[in-house]
């Protein structure tokens, strides 16, 4: 079973309620870092865009955005320092959307990015660049123990707008995959 909770929750309650659990931080704080969109694992593709790549998922889902004065920045495809990649929206300055790849013009809402940008940029990365990482968390199920995934998000909702998915949710959703191709 892998369960994902808030990277603020007490490890000694944790284990309360899942005596057996092997407690993983995926943030990009943890143990785990490898696993977070912020890491510079380099050579993620950037979706809708041909041979161009990023060092992280976290680039990708930040350098195409488009505000109402600025385009894309594809600087944040190069940023490896796990550092300075978000770009937030303002009152003054709102976020119209994700640009569909460098080449078009047509912009993404939030749900669709996320469906279309992130979450194929992520399974990527896991798929090509962590599979180290996915095959100790595989044994650890494999084992018949607990996995908690900590994240600073917990959505596991994708069509929930109101809050950032969690990466966490994403790992959880391949590994259950991975098992039930075992």
């Amino acid at each position: 079973m892998v369960i994902v909770k808030h990277r603020n929750c007490k490890r000694e309650k944790i284990l309360e309620e899942y005596p057996d659990a092997v407690i993983c931080d995926v943030t990009s704080r943890g143990e785990y870092k490898t696993l977070s969109p912020f890491y510079p694992h380099g050579g993620i593709p950037v979706p809708f865009s041909g041979t161009v790549t990023s060092a992280c998922v976290e680039g990708i889902w930040q350098g195409l955005k488009v505000f109402g004065d600025k385009g894309v920045d594809m600087t944040l495809f190069a940023n490896r320092s796990m550092k300075n990649l978000k770009r937030p929206s303002t009152k003054e300055n709102p976020c119209l959307g994700h640009q569909k790849g460098l080449s078009s013009r047509e912009l993404l809402e939030y749900i669709e990015a996320r469906k279309l940008i992130y979450v194929p940029s992520y399974m990527w990365m896991l798929e090509h660049k962590c599979q180290d990482e996915i095959q100790m968390l595989l044994d650890i199920l494999k084992q018949g123990k607990t996995l908690v995934l900590l994240d600073f998000n917990t959505n596991e909702d994708i069509e929930d707008s109101k809050k950032p998915l969690s990466h966490a949710s994403l790992i959880k959703r391949y590994l259950e995959a991975r098992l039930q191709g075992d």
